[in-house]
């Protein structure tokens, strides 16, 4: 049986090149990173408040000329287009032996990145990396298989399919099964602190702040 506390996070973050956090819990996990990743031009946000950052990775088309400079000895170009500067993050990590991940900044400003990078977490998954998602309203997380998820009653939990078969919970105010579309999983809501949910394959959880 899986545990997942969406409020015990990594320490190690990714800041993409969505809209920069505004919430207080994305901005906690960015505050209290022990290292942070930068894609691209997120650096050009982040690395003004002086607050330290171990490299920053992308195709370089986004950053700033004088972050350029300045840190040139800190900044990974990787021009390739078949994946994303968030998985050129990812991978870079997963190289090094890092594979408990949080993600900020990964949504907002177009709608399609958005999406792109939220079902990156399930290819994540499959190859052995732990990546969460936090947007500034709710938490993505996979998992599979058999799990018990830490929450409050009343808070809004939706969950996604991608293989599952056999699918319930035990904690949630509607019943649950093998959605086949993501929309049928959405908009349900803890009923006590924990809820247990019994699974034989892979799906997504979203956690609403």
């Amino acid at each position: 049986m899986n545990t997942i506390n969406p409020y015990k996070y990594p320490s190690t973050v990714i800041l993409g090149n969505g809209e920069y956090p505004q919430a207080a819990l994305p901005l906690e996990v960015l505050d209290k990173a022990h290292s942070v990743i930068i894609c691209d031009g997120a650096a050009n946000n982040y690395v003004p408040t002086g607050k330290p950052f171990d490299i920053i990775i992308g195709d370089g088309d986004s950053i700033a000329d004088d972050i350029r400079r300045q840190y040139a000895s800190r900044i990974i170009i990787s021009s390739c287009q078949e994946t994303n500067d968030q998985t050129k993050a990812v991978k870079y990590l997963a190289e090094k032996g890092v594979n408990d991940i949080a993600i900020v900044g990964a949504t907002g400003k177009r709608d399609d990145h958005s999406l792109g990078n939220i079902s990156l977490l399930i290819e994540y998954f499959n190859q052995g990396i732990m990546a969460r998602i936090y947007t500034d309203h709710g938490i993505f997380i996979p998992t599979r298989g058999n799990t018990t998820l830490i929450t409050r009653p009343g808070q809004q939990i939706s969950i996604f399919n991608f293989g599952c078969t056999q699918l319930s919970a035990q904690g949630l105010q509607y019943p649950i099964r093998p959605f086949n579309s993501w929309w049928q999983g959405t908009l349900n809501e803890a009923t006590a602190d924990r809820c247990i949910i019994t699974a034989d394959g892979t799906f997504l959880i979203y956690v609403a702040y």
